[in-house]
């Protein structure tokens, strides 16, 4: 069985092209997604801040 750790202070090799770019693809979609599900959700802290801001007003 290899030792994992034998091969940390070795150059690393080039990723091909076609797998970077799937990659970096599949980061973006995530990125996205992500953004939108903050665009379409509650920012709580900020409601709970308001909330409390307005009760302390009156």
């Amino acid at each position: 069985m290899d030792n994992p750790f034998e091969y940390i202070n070795k150059p690393m090799k080039q990723v091909p092209p076609e797998l970077k770019a799937k990659v970096m693809n599949d980061i973006a979609i995530a990125k996205l997604l992500m953004e939108l599900a903050e665009l379409f959700s509650y920012n709580l802290g900020h409601v709970i801040d308001t909330v409390t801001k307005s009760r302390n007003k009156k």
